[in-house]
């Protein structure tokens, strides 16, 4: 699978590059994405998403994760 933006579907676009002399030749522009772990469908996992989407919030993080101890587990 090609990389994609998870929210946004942005990706790499093709086109031309033109020198003062006029000499076509192709090239690719590629999206600013960042894989990060993201909340999809109330599931965490990790997505490529655009820094776009990053700044404008269109994506929830996860909780952080809790490593104290619980406090009903057995002590050993």
């Amino acid at each position: 699978m090609a990389k994609r933006c998870a929210i946004c579907d942005k990706g790499t676009v093709s086109g031309h590059s033109i020198s003062h002399a006029h000499n076509v030749t192709n090239r690719t522009w590629k999206a600013n994405l960042q894989r990060m772990r993201a909340v999809i469908d109330g599931t965490s996992r990790r997505v490529w998403v655009c820094t776009r989407c990053l700044r404008d919030g269109k994506i929830q993080k996860p909780l952080a994760r809790n490593w104290s101890p619980d406090p009903e587990a057995p002590q050993s």
